[in-house]
């Protein structure tokens, strides 16, 4: 599979900058995935989770609260307000996921609805599933 970019920049910095597989993106108009040679689109995020697949088929979920999402055929790069990985190496993920409960509590930009469906992906991911 080929892979592409991707980058997410919150306003403390870069917080992830690898090649992947693929992204499962929060988008405003609803959830979207992107692979290497998609075509060219800007979006704007809403509060939830991004669902990254590693290059080396691993498996990591970001809780970001809104911003924007410029995709190109070999890069993706998401300019998000706030995130919180939920599951990765090296992390505390109990402490993380009720971070991310938090930041998801505050987002502004999004309904209710967005955020109760982030939260309910959130739990998911807290138990297993």
């Amino acid at each position: 599979m080929k892979l592409m970019k991707l980058e997410i920049v919150t306003p403390e910095g870069v917080i992830f900058d690898d090649e992947i597989k693929q992204v499962t993106i929060p988008g405003s108009e609803g959830e979207f995935g992107v692979l290497a040679d998609h075509a060219t689109l800007v979006s704007l995020l809403k509060a939830g989770v991004m669902v990254i697949e590693t290059a080396d088929s691993k498996e990591i979920s970001v809780a970001v609260n809104g911003g924007y999402v410029k995709v190109e055929e070999e890069k993706t790069l998401c300019v998000v307000d706030g995130a919180v990985a939920l599951n990765a190496e090296g992390t505390e993920l109990a402490s993380k996921l009720e971070e991310a409960r938090e930041m998801l509590e505050k987002a502004q930009s999004s309904s209710k609805a967005d955020i109760l469906a982030a939260k309910s992906k959130i739990d998911g991911i807290s138990k297993g599933r």
